[in-house]
């Protein structure tokens, strides 16, 4: 009901309130009280730390391109070997936390088939170290125990699981890497072996030559050995016409990436 309009004041009319004012007419100690505070804080610390350990360890890495740097030489890759390109080359399906993340048990978390699925969704891994002999490309011949070292490493890690520990990514976006199978409980150096079967030499370049931590007196060594006992591509090598497949990429004019199909 309004006043009579002969008067000047209006009971609807609401008088003008400072800020101020307001905020100090506020209880705030709903909002500083610890039962109302600690239960939020806990909860975003949660989903913070819950988000922080996704992206770092639980996130799949599709293709080398996408590691982080922060990535190299702190990390590795756990994954299942899905092509062998040549004998110190393949891919791997990144599936990070293995079984315990669910991977290969849970429908959808198994590793794709056919060439469609797994089309930019594998890593490109270069095993760090070593340098088995080059294929037929190119119009050029194959060197000997090309194929023995194509067949050894597809028996031995194709659509296994491995740990691929990773250096570096080199310009032809493959991850240099040193990788482990597990084989009758018991984790193996694959290039190591390989070395030590005369499948491959130790990595030689001018620059950019990667083995790992610890690691090259290991294959030097390896190497040696399986010099000494003639195994794998040393068996009958004449020493002055002995081609390593590093000499053998010279010869021909290639590099590295060229002659490997990753």
């Amino acid at each position: 009901m309004r006043w009579p309009p002969w008067t000047s004041k209006d009971p609807d009319e609401k008088k003008p309130v400072k800020w101020s004012d307001t905020l100090n007419a506020t209880d705030w100690t709903h909002y500083t009280d610890p039962r109302n505070v600690i239960p939020v804080v806990l909860l975003t610390a949660t989903v913070l730390g819950s988000y922080s350990f996704y992206r770092s360890y639980l996130r799949r890495i599709p293709q080398a391109a996408l590691i982080a740097p922060k990535f190299w030489r702190k990390r590795s890759l756990f994954g299942r070997v899905t092509t062998v390109g040549d004998g110190d080359g393949f891919r791997l399906f990144h599936m990070p936390g293995g079984r315990l993340a669910g991977w290969e048990w849970l429908p959808w978390r198994r590793v794709p088939e056919g060439r469609a699925g797994l089309k930019d969704n594998t890593v490109s891994i270069r095993i760090a170290g070593i340098d088995a002999p080059e294929g037929a490309h190119f119009g050029h011949p194959a060197q000997p125990y090309s194929k023995e070292a194509l067949d050894w490493l597809t028996g031995y890690i194709l659509h296994r699981r491995v740990r691929a520990y990773v250096y570096k990514k080199d310009q032809y976006d493959r991850a240099v890497a040193t990788v482990y199978v597990r084989k009758w409980l018991l984790r193996r150096d694959v290039g190591y072996r390989m070395l030590k079967l005369g499948l491959a030499t130790v990595y030689e370049a001018k620059t950019g030559a990667e083995f790992g931590p610890g690691l090259e007196e290991k294959y030097r060594t390896a190497e040696w050995w399986a010099k000494m006992r003639r195994k794998g591509l040393w068996g009958g090598a004449d020493e002055k016409e002995f081609e390593t497949p590093r000499n053998y990429k010279t010869k021909h004019g290639q590099s590295d990436s060229n002659s490997k199909t990753g």
